[in-house]
């Protein structure tokens, strides 16, 4: 698809009637919405959309009976800043909860460490390193590894954790 004047010119006029990049690519056809976007870049025009919050407005009004004036002031809420693609980004006063989630003790065993070195473990050990990997005493658990994978049962639990609870601690 090239862009011939004709195209570009229709661009210019439906951005600065504020259409979105979506139904100008509409309206040309032929065209996407990225490379909408990418030719208003391009012919660096100005960029719309950006809503803030209202300003604090103070208004005088001449009182007809007495003619005194007074100023009136209105207070207009803030709405939340809205800028471009960022619309989910949405700022809230409110602090969220924080949820503590306790976790069962039950069946927590840990178990003792064989202490095996690299050149000590097979297929039937448990791999998971206990230390530094650059300190003498580094070592491999070596327990019996569990039906699947490479760790004991203790250790798999740890490695493996659901995805529900993955999602619940962030």
């Amino acid at each position: 698809m090239n862009w011939t004047d004709e195209r570009v010119d229709l661009l210019r006029k439906l951005w600065a009637e504020g259409l979105s990049a979506s139904q100008i690519a509409a309206q040309l056809g032929g065209v996407s919405r990225n490379a909408v976007i990418g030719k208003v870049h391009r012919l660096k025009l100005s960029s719309r959309g950006r809503s803030t919050a209202a300003p604090v407005r103070q208004k005088k009004a001449a009182s007809a009976a007495s003619g005194i004036k007074s100023a009136v002031r209105t207070t207009h809420r803030p709405m939340p800043a809205s800028i471009g693609a960022t619309a989910l980004q949405t700022q809230f006063d409110v602090e969220p909860v924080a949820r503590q989630v306790i976790r069962p003790v039950e069946n927590v065993v840990v178990p003792i460490s064989r202490r095996l070195q690299l050149i000590q473990l097979n297929e039937k050990t448990c791999k998971w390193p206990n230390g530094d990997p650059l300190a003498e005493d580094f070592s491999f658990c070596g327990n019996d590894p569990a039906e699947t994978g490479p760790y004991c049962a203790y250790h798999s639990r740890i490695a493996f954790q659901p995805a529900s609870e993955r999602r619940r601690n962030r």
